[in-house]
């Protein structure tokens, strides 16, 4: 591995070949989660709607596909050292976990804003929790730093090829599934922050259906991919804060997810967190899963009508399930 990789100046970009690698080595490890069929989702949007819930992965998200595999790309004789990622809380408990079952050393830079249980479940599986400002201070500079005083291996939450191939997994699940019930994806959604789920989830997705349409959902306001998407040049977001989908708020995508997007995915959509909180409500309601708000955009869009669904057979990723107790109290409450 990578074993497919294609040069774009000097990256190296996954293909569909390593997604399939990587379920290889995520057999056993990682969860393969159901691809599920609602009738009053299907009812409202007119459509075949079929659910992935990553919210059933290991840590509750897809976030321990990718971080599992890279991490199990690591030579033994580096592995004393340890990883260093940084994360609002579904990455940094990914590799958490993943460096527990491989017994690495792991040191996750979080923002103190982010939900007190990412934060404790990310020290509970062993990590070392360091905090920053995330409008004040570099989490890239605070990790870079601690990686090269301990001689640590940094972990990425999102441009990386091993990450992106491991997300890829989501995607080759979700096309195995949907033949095993006679169904053919046409479109598929994703929750997006950097892209490492929306374009892992496409090449995994196209090497069954290669003619399905992936699309990537972010919070309004902190919409970049899509607005990268639409005048082919990175954009970054105004603003580092702001939204209640702290799962989504990478500034602007990275170089190796934005070269494979040019390429895998369709125009991007985006949701209000209003939005996001209604598609969260109606997954506890009945779907019986708990989401949390980035992890819930992708059916957001689904159920707003950012696109057409009628008669369609769309496949929606719900990518975490990570949300403060207190927050999803107040969501359901607001019903």
């Amino acid at each position: 591995m990578v074993t497919g990789m294609k040069a774009a100046g000097r990256m190296a970009l996954p293909t569909g070949a390593d997604v399939e690698d990587a379920a290889r080595v995520l057999e056993g490890w990682a969860v393969r989660t159901p691809l599920l069929r609602n009738a009053e989702l299907d009812r409202l949007t007119g459509g075949t709607i079929l659910v992935k819930p990553e919210v059933l992965q290991r840590t509750g998200s897809f976030k321990f596909r990718g971080a599992y595999n890279r991490l199990s790309r690591i030579p033994k004789e580096n592995r004393p050292q340890g990883v260093v990622a940084w994360s609002s809380g579904n990455h940094a408990q990914g590799v958490a976990a993943a460096a527990g079952l491989l017994g690495l050393p792991a040191t996750i830079v979080m923002p103190a804003d982010a939900p007190a249980l990412k934060i404790a479940n990310t020290r509970a599986l062993g990590a070392e929790v360091v905090l920053y400002d995330r409008v004040r201070e570099s989490r890239e500079e605070i990790g870079g730093r601690i990686a090269q005083e301990r001689g640590a291996i940094i972990v990425p939450p999102f441009d990386d090829p091993y990450i992106i191939a491991g997300q890829g997994t989501v995607g080759l699940e979700i096309g195995d599934q949907a033949l095993g019930m006679g169904l053919a994806v046409e479109e598929a959604l994703a929750p997006c922050s950097g892209g490492g789920l929306a374009n892992g989830m496409a090449l995994g997705l196209h090497r069954i259906f290669p003619h399905a349409k992936a699309h990537t959902v972010e919070p309004a306001g902190f919409d970049d991919f899509a607005r990268s998407l639409e005048t082919g040049q990175k954009q970054r977001n105004a603003s580092a804060s702001g939204s209640a989908c702290d799962a989504l708020m990478a500034p602007t995508p990275g170089d190796i997810t934005f070269a494979i997007a040019q390429r895998e995915l369709g125009p991007g959509f985006s949701v209000t967190d209003e939005e996001a909180f209604a598609a969260m409500r109606f997954a506890f309601q009945h779907l019986k899963l708990v989401v949390e708000p980035g992890g819930a955009v992708a059916l957001a869009a689904v159920l707003t009508g950012k696109l057409e669904t009628k008669g369609r057979t769309i496949a929606v990723v719900l990518s975490g399930g990570n949300v403060d107790p207190g927050l999803f109290a107040r969501v359901l409450a607001a019903a």
